[in-house]
């Protein structure tokens, strides 16, 4: 018996010793976050060292598009990624994507901007602002560089920009009910800012081109028949969807990230693919008539109205 009771007298501190040492780990994983990138202006970050996911939420200041202000945040929070994540430094296994505004994921690009730049001819301009939106993209698409595992969380509109950037996320979870379209060619553009790239590789150019040129909106589950969509889910459950994913996952979570590293080596996609696209599309842009300009601009205050009241 008092062999049993000193045995036992051991192991409870050796208990408590490693409880200590695994908060002590778990404390200064936290204490590795950059306090940076958690007070990112229009991007709300949390990490969750149990999983290894960092959380991403868009939180726009006014319409839910890519606005400068936005780009300037995106690229903050993959440099603070790269930078302080990965092997030997904060572990990193998920990255998602969400959206704070209600109804709304994103409607891609800052229309009252490129009306502003094709008024004034400004084709620099325009061609800037899609090289920094395809710089995050392309960032994107290859996981930072990291062995991570990139989703994104869709609970209610994905248009143009907004659409694109999901196209380069690993893994697209999409409540029902959310909608994905291409609305660049109701006012005589196209989206030039890797759709055609990214849609061709996982569709055909065929199928492509028709969903391009098609001014219409696709619903969630049509976009898991397409394969787009890699899961759906309930109305309100993205989240918690993403969050079975990133469970489910952990297992395999090393052949899930080398499987879309051989994915991205047999359709690879290089960055000046994405800037020549982006050059058709400035080119483009600054032949759109003042009608063209008038069906932009109704085309934001409709979309606009949409998201206010959803709010």
């Amino acid at each position: 018996m008092d062999r049993q009771m000193g045995d036992q007298s051991a192991v409870l501190p050796a208990k408590k010793a490693g409880r200590a040492a695994q908060a002590r780990h778990h404390l200064a994983q936290r204490l590795a976050v950059p306090e940076a990138l958690l007070n990112l202006a229009e991007i709300d970050v949390l990490y969750d060292e149990q999983t290894a996911a960092l959380w991403s939420f868009m939180r726009p200041a006014g319409r839910p598009s890519f606005s400068n202000s936005m780009l300037g945040d995106f690229e903050a929070w993959q440099d603070l990624i790269a930078g302080h994540f990965g092997p030997g430094r904060v572990p990193l296994r998920y990255l998602i994507l969400g959206s704070r505004t209600q109804g709304v994921f994103c409607f891609g690009g800052d229309l009252e901007l490129f009306q502003a730049l094709i008024r004034a001819g400004d084709r620099d301009g325009l061609a800037a602002y899609g090289y920094r939106c395809v710089g995050i993209l392309h960032r994107n698409m290859l996981a930072l560089g990291l062995p991570m595992l990139t989703v994104g969380v869709v609970q209610g509109q994905a248009l143009g920009g907004g659409f694109e950037a999901l196209l380069s996320f690993d893994h697209i979870i999409a409540e029902k009910g959310a909608s994905f379209g291409l609305p660049e060619v109701m006012f005589g553009l196209f989206p030039g800012m890797g759709a055609h790239a990214m849609l061709s590789r996982r569709l055909g150019t065929a199928l492509a081109d028709r969903m391009i040129l098609s001014n219409r909106n696709y619903g969630a589950e049509e976009m898991y028949e397409m394969g787009i969509v890699a899961q759906l889910a309930e109305p309100g459950q993205g989240i918690a969807v993403a969050q079975d994913f990133v469970a489910k996952s952990r297992r395999r979570h090393g052949g899930l990230v080398a499987a879309k590293q051989a994915m991205r080596r047999v359709a690879p996609l290089d960055l000046a693919e994405l800037r020549d696209i982006v050059d058709l599309w400035a080119d483009a842009a600054l032949h759109l008539t003042e009608n063209d300009l008038r069906l932009m601009s109704r085309l934001a205050s409709v979309q606009l109205r949409n998201y206010s009241a959803a709010a």
